[in-house]
């Protein structure tokens, strides 16, 4: 899915990923891969390694919001850790119980009904590969990753952990 605001502002983009959620803390804590690099997804974009670097460093996780289906009305929670790794953008978030929707998607995410991650963004360099079709992602201005109900990168998906246990390689992608 891509959101397009329709005002004199840059266009934000969203990117989906997904994977049946395996625990979630009853602190509301979790955490995840929000995107996977070198894979493409339904929209034909592709995340390269270091395209989130510039973002994290000027942003900072307190910078990025924890959304509800890229809603800027909903914020659920904050981030806790936001990483490039090998991988991917490796997220970790605790959702704020306080508030009601966000008891309502922690109480989904224990059931396994919510399970995918979306990242809102604005592309700052990429190059479209004539040959593929694709859309090379080199430099990104990462805003908001939200909690989604419909992931568009399908090869890839999420891991819900324990915060203070390294991810478990059966639930890594």
């Amino acid at each position: 899915m891509r959101l397009a605001l329709r005002t004199a502002q840059p266009v934000r983009e969203a990117k989906f990923l997904a994977r049946p959620l395996t625990r979630i803390e009853p602190d509301g804590a979790f955490e995840g891969y929000a995107s996977l690099f070198r894979i493409a997804d339904l929209g034909k974009d592709v995340v390269e390694p270091g395209a989130f670097r510039e973002s994290l460093a000027r942003r900072g996780p307190g910078g990025v919001k924890l959304l509800w289906q890229h809603d800027p009305t909903e914020p659920i929670g904050r981030w806790i850790e936001l990483r490039e790794d090998t991988r991917g953008l490796h997220v970790r978030g605790r959702l704020s119980l306080a508030v009601a929707r966000a008891r309502e998607i922690h109480a989904l995410m224990r059931d396994g009904a919510i399970d995918g991650l979306s990242i809102g963004f604005r592309s700052e360099r990429a190059r479209n590969d004539p040959r593929t079709g694709l859309r090379r992602l080199e430099k990104v201005d990462l805003w908001e990753i939200s909690l989604v109900t419909f992931p568009m990168q399908l090869q890839a998906r999420v891991a819900m952990v324990k915060a203070a246990r390294p991810l478990s390689p059966a639930f890594l992608p």
